[in-house]
């Protein structure tokens, strides 16, 4: 399985899936949200392994 720890939730999802399909599997916006494996960026179609664990992190933006 890989999990995706997005704050304090920790989901788990197949193998097999790209970092897109896995966050809406979850019910996150792919659009709005980051995903990171050992401290490096991940692109939305990068393959998701058995027993990886990636970290959530949503977009923040602003400003005037």
């Amino acid at each position: 399985m890989v999990r995706l720890i997005y704050r304090q939730q920790v989901f788990e999802v197949p193998p097999g899936l790209t970092v897109r399909e896995a966050m809406k599997r979850v019910g996150l916006n792919p659009e709005i949200t980051l995903a990171v494996r050992e401290g490096k960026l991940l692109h939305e179609e990068a393959v998701l392994q058995d027993g990886d664990e990636i970290r959530l992190v949503a977009v923040i933006s602003g400003g005037r």
